[in-house]
């Protein structure tokens, strides 16, 4: 009776890793989110890129951790809806996707010399934004991380914490391979060469823009839909 317990938990903690690795990888993308790193990193050390590799990882962990565990609780108190996070980041991730897209060259340069010139203080004041949230952990992301948070209750409590520390595994595995995506990604575009790395990374900037304007679509869309059913807008 005791290992059936304990199977059936066991099975409950693997279940709740894998949903948190299948439904958070595919949105988060680390190796194409890799390449827009190195484009708003342009000219950094390695060892400046390696340091931003792990600040990047640890707080896109801990923000998923948050958005898991209360991430509902604090949208409900606020009164927010998750159509509204989507509408909002969206905004960002379309503002970051431009910028990149619409780049000129001087003002590459220009980027470059600020990269060459980090210090441990700027590290520690732009690794958040917007590297870690919007372009890495970004609201497709949380969105869909306050879902699965909010798919572990269960009535008994002891299957409510195998499924909350089965959702903290997938989370230390996602953030795992966002480190070595990042960490690795300058090793793995060295074979395009630097006018094929411009290219990849101009395409790069391109899907960020039809990402966010997706993500701002899929915030739009209910919102819209629901003005409709209220009558304030006629049907389209």
């Amino acid at each position: 009776m005791v290992w059936a317990e304990v199977a059936g938990y066991a099975l409950a903690l693997g279940k709740s890793a894998l949903l948190v690795v299948a439904t958070l990888l595919p949105i988060i993308n680390p190796p194409s989110t890799a390449t827009i790193f190195l484009s708003l990193t342009d000219g950094a050390s390695e060892g400046t890129r390696r340091e931003l590799s792990r600040r990047i990882a640890r707080n896109v962990f801990l923000l998923m951790l948050a958005c898991t565990l209360v991430g509902s609780f604090v949208l409900e108190f606020f009164g927010i809806s998750l159509e509204i996070v989507r509408v909002a980041g969206g905004l960002l991730v379309v503002n970051i996707g431009w910028r990149l897209l619409d780049a000129k060259e001087a003002e590459s340069v220009r980027a470059a010399r600020l990269a060459e010139a980090y210090t441990p203080e700027m590290v520690r004041k732009t690794h958040f934004y917007p590297l870690s949230f919007p372009i890495t952990c970004g609201p497709g992301t949380v969105a869909a991380t306050i879902t699965v948070g909010a798919s572990l209750a269960d009535p008994a409590l002891a299957t409510a914490t195998a499924r909350t520390l089965g959702a903290v595994v997938g989370l230390a595995v996602v953030a795992l391979t966002i480190l070595m995506c990042y960490r690795y990604a300058q090793a793995i575009l060295r074979p395009l060469g630097e006018t094929g790395t411009l290219v990849f990374m101009r395409l790069s900037a391109f899907i960020l823009l039809c990402l966010g304007i997706q993500i701002l679509w899929d915030g739009l869309a209910p919102l819209l839909a629901g003005v409709v059913q209220r009558g304030l807008l006629p049907p389209a």
